[in-house]
This record gives C-alpha cells, structure tokens and sequence, in this order.
C-alpha cells in the first residue's frame, strides 16, 4: 500500500515506497518524465503523480526542476539518488539470494573429503545442511587430497574438502579457508608421558617407534618432524585409523593425530599436543575448480562447512 502524504514511522524515518524510489531513479537517469514512463510502460500522468508521492512522504520539497526540455534534479534530488540506488540494489541483492536459496533447495551436491575431515567436520556439516535443505541430492566421495582433486577437475564434485598434506599442487583451485590444524601424538595409556599437561616436542619421541600410513615420512603428517631436526622411524605402516590406535594402545609404537581424529580417539590412548612453532601442521580447505562458478547447493554446503569448522577443537 502507498504510504499517505507526510506520513513517517514512528522512528522518524520516511514511509516511502519502493515503487516510487524506482520510478524517481528513472526520471534522473533520463531527465525526462516521458523517456522514464517509455521505459517503464507507464503514462507520464502516472509518472508524475508517483513523483508527487515521493516528493511529499520525504517532506514536500522538489525533487526535479522542471526545464523546457526534460527535468534536472534538485540538490534535494541529487542527495536522494545514492540513496535510492543504495536500495533498490538491496533489494535486487535479496531476491538474487532468495533465488539461489530456492535453487539450493532442489539441486544437487556432489562432494568429496579425506578420512580425517569425515571422522567430525563433515559430518556435522552435512547434518546441518540437510537439515535446511532436505530435498537436495546428495553424493559423497572420500580418499585422498590428489584423487579428489582429480574428480573435481572431472567435473564429478561440486566440492571437495582438502588438505595440505601430501604436497598436492592446490594453486590451481579456489580455495576457501575452513581451519588450521593443530596435531596430537597418540601415545599408550601407560606411556611415560600420557600424564604431561602441557605440549610435547617430536623431538622427545624421536627414538621412538612410529605407526604411519607410509613407510615413507615425506608427504605425511610426519613431515613434521622434519621441522624439528629428525627423520621417525616408521615400525609400523597401517592405513586405518582405528587400527592405528589398536597398536598405539598395545604400546607397538606412536602415532600423529590431526585435530580432526582428536575427538574420536579410544580411552585406552592419550593424546599429547605437539609444539609446532613454525606453522600449524596443515590447513584445511574447501576446493572448488577457479572459473566455474559453484552451484547454489555448492554455496550452501561450504556455508554449513565454515560453521561446522569454527567447531573444531585443536584449530
């Protein structure tokens, strides 16, 4: 409904119609009623009376100074134009984001993770997302940052959730930022230094037998301890992280944990925050392909993952 002449709400501000900003904003960038009532489909009649609204909602001044030929804003209407603009462009914002929403809503997701993220990030993410888009379909991959970057060049994901571990060249995609990861050493309940408060060095466990996901430290999370002056040494290789923990508790050796696995370690294992001075082991990023545009189902879920990140424990 038009709002009546001089009328204000009741904090003072102006009870002015969107239609009328629209229509004003036309008027000044033709400098003609009739130019802006071709453009907008309207009579000129109906043009100046929207005008005469608008003019006496924000207080009866003019807006245009009527010329021979065409109208030129008013130093009334020259303040009003950024303002009018301010808005509209608010409101064209609203309703391309209201559409996206609608599109999420019935889209599809297609998505990949590595193990870690799979154990708490992503889980938490995706509940909260299909909570707010339950019709979208979903499908998951997981494996390793190399792998899932080469289905998402495929076009097989919409999005994947990477790391910087393993030295895979990232440079080539969008990045957006989810965390960086603190590390633990899972050590034995009855290990010497599963009582310790406070942070560890590697270099206190550097003659100590190490469980890892390859006999070779280079590209693992065990490129850490490089940083600290020592090569581990691998006793054990084993993939699975619950069978890792299976041979950390039976005291065969010790083992690096990311914040991401911290919170689903066994009882029968303590964790120890390792001290890294330089830099925090690896940051976690959702990958998208640079130059394609993510899908609004895309958006929503990277959303869900900033959200679910800001979570994590040992960020």
């Amino acid at each position: 409904m038009a709002a009546m002449p001089n009328s204000h709400a009741p904090d003072g501000v102006p009870d002015v119609s969107t239609v009328w900003l629209r229509v004003f904003l036309e008027v000044a960038r033709h400098g003609s009623f009739t130019l802006a009532a071709r453009t907008l489909g309207w009579t000129q009649s109906a043009v100046s009376r929207q005008i005469s609204s608008l003019e006496a909602a924000l207080g009866g001044g003019p807006l245009f100074d009527r010329l021979p030929r065409g109208v030129r804003p008013t130093e009334a209407g020259r303040i009003l134009v950024p303002h009018a603009e301010a808005v509209t462009e608010a409101l064209h914002g609203a309703g391309r984001e209201l559409a996206a929403l609608r599109e999420a809503a019935d889209g599809r997701l297609r998505f990949g993770a590595f193990a870690t993220a799979d154990a708490a990030l992503v889980p938490h993410a995706l509940a909260a997302f299909r909570a707010r888009h339950p019709r979208v379909r979903v499908s998951r991959e997981e494996g390793l940052t190399p792998a899932l970057l080469g289905l998402l060049d495929a076009g097989r994901l919409d999005l994947a959730v990477v790391s910087t571990t393993g030295r895979a060249p990232l440079e080539a995609y969008e990045l957006h930022h989810l965390l960086d990861e603190s590390l633990y050493v899972a050590v034995a309940a009855g290990h010497p230094l599963a009582g310790r408060d406070g942070p560890v060095r590697l270099g206190e466990l550097a003659d100590a037998d190490w469980i890892s996901g390859s006999a070779r430290p280079g590209g693992t999370l065990l490129d850490t301890a490089s940083r600290q002056g020592f090569r581990p040494r691998v006793a054990h290789v084993v993939a699975e992280w619950t069978a890792k923990q299976g041979y950390v508790a039976a005291g065969l050796g010790v083992a690096l944990v990311p914040a991401l696995a911290a919170a689903s370690v066994r009882p029968d294992v303590a964790l120890l925050r390792v001290l890294d001075e330089d830099a925090p082991a690896r940051a976690v990023y959702a990958a998208t392909v640079r130059g394609r545009a993510p899908s609004p189902a895309a958006l929503a879920f990277l959303a869900a993952l900033r959200e679910a990140a800001a979570r994590v424990p040992g960020r």
